[in-house]
């Protein structure tokens, strides 16, 4: 769950961000008399993600304000739902309504794109999971919304694990060099992940007992041949090349997780309205 004080501190700057020194359309048009009744509608089918988020853009400009939902993050929308009924002093309604939609409509977005990426896993038993493509500063609203779409959790920053990518092993020359250093410096509690392109470069994974193995940019045979390799010593991490038209095959595989930037960073944001 996404921490209230979290949720509470970003959306006081978004605010900031979209109010500026003043709502000048909202504040010379509305009374602190006037009193607004909408709607919150979906447009189009999807996986809701953001409720408590939206209902913070509103009691952080205005306690007044009263949210009633009628469904929860993680429920699966269809178009012409009503999502919930909101009222209270419209200065404050037309004030918070763009941030609160952005914040819905992206989440829901994410939602809904992870929940079709799981979904095209099939009967197969991968995870689909995210990475640190990640827009900067949102992060933590990113992966509630990859979890509450059914996907699981990569790292969620650099220091939650160590993973050697091709870089790295340029750096330490091996891959048994850049684990044999890491080891000599890192908490019990972290795992070591290693990216590898080759058959070679898991086979020599292998050898140094690494936590995870990533599968970069293989052949749908060739990770079928480095699973059977690894036959279960570590968790075996599929990248590259994951679309909802490969990863039914990739999770055929035998691949343990699936994970991909496109549930993030590709995911149109889901058609929603405050109808006022």
């Amino acid at each position: 769950m996404l921490s209230s004080f979290y949720v509470k501190d970003h959306v006081k700057e978004a605010l900031k961000e979209d109010i500026g020194f003043g709502d000048i359309t909202t504040e010379n048009l509305a009374d602190e008399k006037d009193y607004l009744k909408g709607e919150l509608n979906t447009r189009s089918n999807g996986v809701l993600c953001g409720c408590e988020v939206f209902r913070t853009v509103f009691e952080t400009l205005s306690k007044d304000v009263k949210i009633k939902f009628y469904f929860k993050d993680g429920d699966l929308i269809k178009k012409g739902d009503k999502i919930a009924d909101i009222e209270g002093p419209a200065k404050y309604l037309l004030m918070g309504e763009r941030t609160a939609l952005n914040y819905i409509q992206r989440m829901s977005g994410i939602a809904t794109e992870t929940r079709k990426y799981q979904d095209a896993t099939g009967d197969y038993p991968a995870k689909i999971v995210d990475t640190r493509k990640t827009t900067p500063n949102f992060r933590a609203f990113e992966k509630y919304s990859v979890k509450t779409g059914g996907g699981a959790l990569h790292r969620f920053n650099l220091s939650d694990c160590a993973m050697i990518k091709d870089n790295h092993i340029r750096l330490a020359g091996s891959i048994t060099n850049a684990v044999k250093k890491l080891r000599e410096n890192l908490s019990h509690a972290h795992k070591i992940e290693v990216e590898c392109d080759t058959l070679e470069q898991v086979k020599e994974a292998l050898t140094t007992n690494v936590d995870i193995i990533m599968l970069d940019n293989m052949d749908i045979e060739t990770m079928k041949t480095a699973c059977q390799i690894i036959n279960h010593k570590a968790i075996v991490e599929a990248s590259g090349n994951v679309n909802l038209e490969t990863v039914n095959a990739i999770a055929s595989t035998g691949v343990d997780i699936i994970s991909s930037s496109a549930i993030v960073a590709k995911a149109p944001t889901l058609d929603l309205a405050l109808d006022m």
